[in-house]
């Protein structure tokens, strides 16, 4: 995965936010061009600014069934907003996206990778499928040799 930048969105004293962080960590562990962010946007836009593929790993709130992993190819496709939880900043994760593609400095690649979440409270531990859900992209993305989370 040279050339590839992964980023891990979320607090990992949140519960299930912290997804992106423990992604990011076990894959910096393993020789991957990975770091754990808190989803600032501006901070986020500064961070992919001028690189040519991201991988962004993220937790996501829309309902559906915790460790559900979904994909969105963001330089093809517009983020749905709603599922990407904020915080306490208004501008996430899918308005950086939205501002660095009016500003033309999207990545040459990005994908986003969201990890439907269940518990998000301060001090609430990680539910079991989000956590099978981390194993199984830490896997995924150390041995993607073939592009597959990117397109």
């Amino acid at each position: 995965m040279s050339g590839i930048l992964v980023i891990g969105i979320g607090h990992p004293y949140r519960g299930d936010d912290g997804v992106g962080p423990m992604v990011a960590e076990r894959l910096a562990a393993t020789g991957v061009n990975a770091v754990a962010h808190h989803g600032e946007g501006a901070e986020l836009m500064e961070l992919w600014q001028g690189l040519e593929r991201v991988v962004v790993v993220d937790a996501t709130s829309g309902g559906g069934a915790p460790g559900t992993v979904r994909a969105w190819d963001a330089v093809a496709e517009k983020l749905p907003a709603a599922l990407f939880p904020k915080g306490s900043h208004l501008f996430g994760l899918a308005e950086a996206v939205e501002m660095s593609r009016l500003l033309g400095r999207l990545p040459g690649g990005m994908m986003v990778l969201g990890v439907e979440g269940r518990h998000f409270a301060m001090g609430a531990p990680m539910s079991p499928e989000v956590a099978a859900a981390a194993e199984r992209l830490v896997a995924g993305l150390s041995s993607d040799s073939e592009g597959l989370f990117l397109p």
